[in-house]
């Protein structure tokens, strides 16, 4: 007999499935974890207490240093949370918008993001070797998902054809540093104003004037 049947003829439940079901716990913490970090961070800086962490994310203290014994690995984690999202909404735009309002949505959703890495930029740049990583990560999530985004626009005509990502993102990063002294919706007229850019000169822009 099987250990899951064997389980089962107890009345008990197969282990494998209290596994999942442990797994699916420590996710639902972790994933708590990670947003609280986030929200403290950005009222009380990195600096905060990880007592006030562990309370706002429903977990005890000792979760949050098995999960991040140093600050470093917290804050990097953060980050991280942070490009993953904003590179996974590329995709979710794309699906619900025509290329040129996707990339529109998507370059102000990365600037809201440039928002929240002002909050971490001290911390960023201590020089401590947990954030080593991050450029590169940077780099390889958010690259990809704006060229896609870019190449569809640029495709039907929206935008024109000779930016690259790697440049987008520098432009946006470099406005909304500036731009975000001023608060969040200076940063989001900025970035605007740079989307027109972008349109600028491309196919359908020039079907438009010549109307």
């Amino acid at each position: 007999m099987s250990d899951e049947a064997e389980d089962q003829k107890d009345g008990l439940e197969p282990r494998n499935l209290t596994e999942r079901r442990v797994r699916a716990d420590a996710q639902r913490n972790l994933d708590a974890l990670l947003q609280s970090a986030k929200e403290v961070f950005a009222t009380s800086g990195v600096d905060a207490p990880v007592r006030e962490i562990a309370e706002k994310a429903g977990v005890g203290i000792g979760t949050v240093y098995r999960h991040f014994p140093q600050r470093a690995d917290l804050v990097a984690a953060v980050f991280r949370r942070e490009i993953d999202a904003c590179a996974e909404a590329a995709q979710v735009l794309a699906a619900e918008h025509e290329p040129g309002e996707a990339l529109a949505r998507w370059m102000q959703r990365y600037a809201a993001f440039i928002g929240t890495k002002r909050g971490l930029a001290s911390a960023l740049h201590s020089g401590n070797p947990a954030f080593d990583p991050l450029p590169a990560y940077f780099r390889e999530r958010l690259e990809p998902a704006l060229q896609t985004l870019l190449a569809s626009a640029a495709a039907a005509g929206e935008v024109r054809s000779d930016f690259v990502a790697e440049d987008l993102l520098d432009a946006v990063a470099s406005l909304c540093m500036r731009a975000y002294d001023r608060g969040p919706d200076h940063a989001r007229r900025m970035v605007a104003l740079l989307v027109d850019g972008l349109r600028y000169g491309s196919s359908r822009s020039a079907d438009l004037s010549s109307r």
